[in-house]
């Protein structure tokens, strides 16, 4: 199997999902459980991705300028500083730790 073909299979898998979600009675869905765990799952699959990006290098975990960026940044929105500041320090932070300390 070719990379061409993984894409399309798993294009028609999406469009199936898609299209299933469809088929789901609207009353299953105004339910207090479901709407809860759709909101859950909203924040691990972003909290996931955050820690992906910020640790992942390839297969293996990296500790470098991205991970104190980060952790500045979820400080500062903590604080309630609003979303374009917290931005610009972390990436400040980020710049200054790899220009400063060596960090890749």
């Amino acid at each position: 199997m070719n990379l061409w073909q993984i894409v399309i299979i798993a294009s028609i898998a999406c469009l199936v999902i898609k299209l299933a979600g469809y088929l789901v009675p609207p009353h299953w869905l105004e339910k207090p459980r479901p709407a809860r765990i759709a909101d859950l799952l909203t924040v691990a699959l972003l909290a996931a991705l955050i820690g992906v990006q910020t640790l992942g290098a390839g297969q293996a975990v990296v500790v470098d300028a991205r991970l104190p960026a980060v952790i500045v940044a979820a400080g500062l929105y903590a604080l309630r500083v609003p979303f374009i500041v917290v931005v610009i320090a972390a990436a400040l932070v980020a710049a200054a730790l790899r220009a400063w300390a060596g960090f890749a």
